[in-house]
């Protein structure tokens, strides 16, 4: 963990724009007559709509998307009551995870009131903007009435934070941490240390977990809270215990199975631990200084399970487990509060999440590749992508089932295809990709079988159902790396092409290949020698129809990639080149980009092949083309160079292909700006055409465009390089390919493949 130093953090807060969060606009607002549709007059006509079915407001506004994150500051992460100005920088760190992690938009709001009642009205009055109000840092026992009252004014969720957050997370936790240590919740002898908000909410769902309360003692500042103690809150009432024998923590803790903090730091010692039962568990919670250090509560035995709320350790009890996913629930089903039935809901659901195989992403951000349900893996991590899908969708689906939704969800793979949508986890576009290749899986020959990477992608391939994968290497290595990445290769065809001696394999490819190659000198025996090379030996299981599929790149150099596929699969007849497409899907649709690998400087022939291979591939993904080739010049200003040659290939285009959308030569900008490529080149066929297919001059412009868009707009989504024009289905990928890059490239393959079929079926 870096270590954050205050220098940091302010540098943080405020460097370029003030804060961490902002409003931005969602409709068009460049002309009159948008701002006529957002505002005067337009504006009218739904307040209009609202006012006849006030459940209107939900589909003319924000409102089933805005939560407002709301404090007074009286409890602000372990600062105390700091006020509520003080507390914004934590509120609107509150909006940005509802942003990153859920998709909800925030206004953060800092109440400058302590008295409960005035507080409520405040919040009351304001309740009509929001579709869900996020009460964050009020201290006890405020808070309890606080959220109580609200409950109940309001139609509309409502959640302290502190309190059911902690709580719902720290649930899920101890129940697979129970299934761990192999007990029975009924049976647990459970000390919670501490009595505030937090501690509280957590030992009420564990009681509904099935918890007893006679099995659970809870302590405050002053010890042991036991049933005689004058004074006590009708929160501490619930938890007080008849025992008499008990009132430290050294005591009530001895022959325990649970040990839950929610107090302070330093306060358990590593002989207390070793006084618990069999397998105890330890949730120290405090932050940012635990009750325990993990590394002394390891330490002092080596059966303990243990949980804190940091980040740098195991098993981290994090509210960015919980609240944004419990919240995009209720929100998308227009719930009029969060009931207990929604939270248990996200308690199973976080749980169970944990006993699934865990995403390759969450491997990688955490720098491991061996984390499985068990000791040091029972709760899932916050960057689980899956979360938003598994979390959310049991929310909402308790709230239609205990009557609080005002919407009903019926088809829940869409929502949570939708859900994933929203967060850039999946796009409509490689959905559709997806679900085609489905349909026709295919068999896909794997070259770097033990790259890490490219194994992941086949495994998770085939359990998608894209295709029937076939991996090369020697099978024990492969085992091996798959042993070490938990990966499962059931099913998944293993060769060793070089030790291909009972199959007989390698002696067919290298006779084929030396009659195809003969007049370009190839003998048998020089052929035999490149099928020791996994890019012929693959290439070569495509053309002879052992494979439908290949895909290489991670290792090779490109170069001799395309030596090799000139070679043994070829250019289709009616080329002279092959090219490569990258697909790149933005906030403003979806672009096509070639050629960015094959070409490096091409004449105007080849750019005329580049131009027609790229509109047969676009049709391919079923768009029409709409193309624009790219220079510096627009239309002829500059008469030596590439834009003579970009100049002429278009016109040779345009002649032979006039229902072809092409034109060109001309710059991005008025490419992709059609009102001032109309203005001032009013001639040209892309006259009123949004331009979706860029072609480029040499490939170094096309790499330098799809890198730059790559690299300053992260959540664009790029896919590629997409072959074009070879004679049979041959892929690239590259060293910084992804696992999803890779998977995505699979199902292009599996779709291309199954074309292809179809295609050779039609001619014969």
């Amino acid at each position: 963990m870096v270590k954050i130093t205050k220098e940091n953090a302010l540098h943080y807060h405020q460097s370029g724009r003030p804060g961490k969060i902002e409003v931005k606009p969602t409709k068009p607002y460049q002309t009159q007559t948008d701002l006529s549709l957002a505002y005067s007059p337009g504006v009218a006509f739904p307040c209009l709509e609202i006012q006849q079915n006030p459940d209107d407001v939900y589909k003319y506004t924000d409102k089933g998307n805005l939560v407002a994150v709301i404090s007074n500051g009286t409890a602000v992460l372990g600062l105390g009551d700091i006020g509520a100005m003080s507390g914004k920088p934590v509120m609107e760190g509150k909006g940005l995870l509802f942003k990153i992690y859920g998709g909800i938009d925030v206004f953060d709001i800092e109440v400058a009131e302590k008295d409960p009642e005035k507080f409520c009205e405040t919040v009351e009055k304001i309740a009509p903007t929001f579709g869900g109000i996020n009460l964050e840092d009020i201290k006890a026992p405020e808070c309890f009435y606080i959220e109580e009252r609200l409950k109940r004014t309001l139609d509309i969720p409502v959640m302290h934070d502190d309190q059911h957050g902690t709580a719902i997370i720290s649930a899920a936790g101890l129940k697979n941490a129970l299934e761990v240590a192999g007990k029975d919740i009924e049976k647990v002898k459970i000390v919670v240390n501490g009595a505030g908000a937090a501690a509280i909410s957590c030992t009420k769902l564990y009681v509904a977990l099935g918890a007893k309360v006679e099995n659970i003692i809870m302590l405050d500042s002053k010890g042991v809270i036991t049933a005689d103690r004058p004074n006590l809150t009708e929160q501490k009432k619930m938890f007080a215990t008849t025992r008499t024998d008990v009132h430290t923590l050294e005591e009530a803790i001895n022959g325990a199975d649970v040990f839950v903090g929610l107090s302070k730091g330093n306060v358990l010692s590593q002989a207390m631990i070793r006084s618990m039962a069999e397998n105890p568990i330890v949730f120290a919670l405090a932050n940012p200084v635990p009750e325990i250090s993990y590394e002394d509560a390891m330490a002092s035995r080596p059966d303990v399970l243990m949980s804190t709320g940091r980040s740098d350790y195991p098993n981290q009890i994090n509210n960015v487990i919980g609240f944004p996913y419990i919240f995009r629930g209720a929100l998308d089903v227009h719930a009029k509060a969060i009931n207990e039935e929604m939270k248990m809901a996200a308690v199973h659901a976080i749980a169970d999440l944990a006993k699934q195989p865990v995403p390759d992403i969450v491997n990688e951000v955490y720098h491991v590749n061996d984390l499985a349900f068990g000791p040091k893996y029972f709760i899932p991590k916050p960057v689980d992508p899956r979360l938003i899908t598994e979390v959310s969708a049991a929310v909402a689906k308790a709230a239609i089932e205990s009557g609080v939704a005002r919407k009903t969800i019926t088809d829940w793979d869409a929502y949570k295809k939708n859900l994933m949508v929203l967060l850039g986890q999946e796009t409509k576009l490689t959905r559709n990709l997806h679900n085609t290749a489905r349909m026709h899986p295919q068999r896909i020959v794997f070259a770097e079988g033990a790259h890490p990477s490219m194994m992941k992608a086949a495994v998770q391939a085939k359990t998608e159902g894209i295709c029937f994968p076939i991996l090369l290497g020697n099978p024990d290595r492969l085992r091996r790396v798959a042993e070490r990445l938990k990966l499962n290769l059931d099913g998944i065809e293993l060769i060793d092409m070089r030790a291909d001696q009972e199959q007989g394999r390698r002696a067919t490819y290298a006779k084929h290949l030396a009659k195809k190659r003969a007049r370009q000198g190839y003998t048998f025996e020089e052929a035999y020698d490149k099928m020791y090379e996994r890019n012929y030996f693959g290439m070569m299981m495509v053309e002879t129809g052992d494979a439908d599929a290949f895909i290489t790149g991670l290792y090779t150099k490109y170069s001799n990639t395309i030596k090799v596929a000139k070679e043994v699969i070829g250019i289709r007849k009616e080329y002279n080149t092959f090219a490569t497409m990258h697909i790149l899907n933005t906030s403003k649709g979806v672009f096509y980009l070639a050629d960015t690998l094959i070409n490096r400087h091409p004449d105007k022939s080849v750019l005329v092949d580049i131009a027609k291979l790229t509109a047969h591939t676009v049709k391919f993904f079923n768009e029409e083309p709409r193309m624009a080739m790219i220079s510096y010049s627009n239309f002829g200003t500059d008469e030596v160079g590439s834009p003579v040659c970009v100049h002429e290939a278009v016109e040779q285009l345009q002649n032979q292909y006039p229902d072809l959308i092409i034109d060109g030569e001309m710059q991005v900008n008025f490419a992709l700006n059609k009102e001032l490529r109309d203005d001032k080149y009013p001639f040209t066929r892309l006259k009123g055409k949004d331009v979706n297919t860029l072609v480029f001059p040499n490939m170094s412009s096309a790499q330098a465009s799809y890198k730059l868009l790559q690299a300053i707009d992260p959540d664009a989504e790029i896919i590629g390089p997409i072959q074009m024009g070879l004679n049979k289905p041959i892929h690239f990928t590259d060293f910084e390919s992804s696992v999803r890059d890779i998977v995505n490239i699979t199902a292009v393959a599996a779709i291309d493949a199954y074309v292809d079929k179809i295609k050779k079926q039609d001619t014969i």
